[in-house]
């Protein structure tokens, strides 16, 4: 049976543990208010810009144009984005699992080479030490995210796409819908998903520009591009502040619980330990009578 000070050490403990775990809430909190300005600001643009391509877009563009041409596909690059840290409840390991199950499982039945992009330090942790080919990784993401990160990533894969060093790109991700929920996304960045169908680009024929069409979609297509990915990012940091502000709230609250029974038993250890100790006075206090 615990002594009174080992549940007196164990008490105080679990205080530090609790005050640690309050103060990771209140800078998750403070950090996702910007976060979720930042996304709700970024969607919109990305979905402008991405409407803004199909008027300029023909059934030509579709076949010839290298960023929305279907390539017979071979190698795969899944792009993942991760957290750098834990402490945010199931949002890596979900993201871990939904990853792993593409890339295991459909791309492997599909018999496609899958090459990895690990954007965040668990994500590359956890592929590197199972042997999975790592084409690129970005640590320190998201401890101070900037658009000059999403700018590198979108250029190495840009790069790597029109090397052929893959065919398709997909990016899995967490979906920021509230402070409680986030949806694990899997989303094509390349060949860019513009239409549904071929027959949606008859449209937009009446429409007369200037200057041409073809300089106009060159000079948004790369915006098009760094919009969609830093729109993902922000989706993921957001989504990661509001997981590690739940988590860190729960946990503060499991903690008091678990001070709270701490201390019954504490007091019950007390009340026992006074009990044995007037015990053993009548006791003694009997037994000089008797003599």
């Amino acid at each position: 049976m615990a002594t009174l000070r080992d549940i007196r050490r164990r008490i105080k403990g679990v205080q530090s543990t609790q005050q640690i775990t309050k103060a990771m809430k209140m800078v998750a909190a403070a950090r996702l208010r910007k976060a979720q300005e930042n996304i709700i600001n970024a969607r919109p643009y990305a979905r402008k810009i991405s409407g803004m391509l199909k008027p300029l877009l023909s059934e030509e563009d579709l076949i010839s144009n290298q960023f929305f041409a279907q390539r017979e596909i071979k190698n795969v690059l899944v792009l993942i984005i991760t957290a750098d840290r834990g402490l945010c409840g199931a949002f890596n390991s979900n993201l871990l699992k939904e990853a792993t199950r593409l890339i295991d499982g459909e791309l492997k039945d599909e018999g496609k080479n899958a090459l990895l992009y690990c954007a965040g330090k668990k994500g590359y942790d956890h592929f590197r030490k199972r042997g999975y080919k790592i084409y690129g990784n970005l640590t320190g993401l998201f401890s101070g995210l900037k658009i000059d990160s999403a700018l590198k990533v979108a250029r190495t894969i840009v790069n790597g796409y029109l090397n052929e060093d893959f065919d398709k790109v997909i990016v899995v991700y967490n979906e920021f819908k509230s402070v409680i929920q986030q949806k694990i996304v899997r989303e094509q960045y390349l060949p860019i998903p513009v239409f549904d169908s071929v027959d949606e680009v008859t449209k937009y024929a009446t429409y007369i520009y200037e200057p041409d069409k073809i300089e106009i979609m060159n000079y948004l297509l790369p915006k098009h591009l760094n919009a969609q990915l830093w729109r993902i990012l922000l989706e993921s940091n957001a989504s990661e502040l509001g997981a590690r502000m739940t988590a860190m709230e729960n946990a503060t609250t499991n903690a008091q619980d678990l001070i709270q029974n701490l201390k019954i038993n504490y007091n019950k250890a007390r009340q026992a330990a006074i009990t044995k100790e007037l015990l053993e006075v009548v006791s003694g206090a009997n037994a000089l009578k008797s003599e």
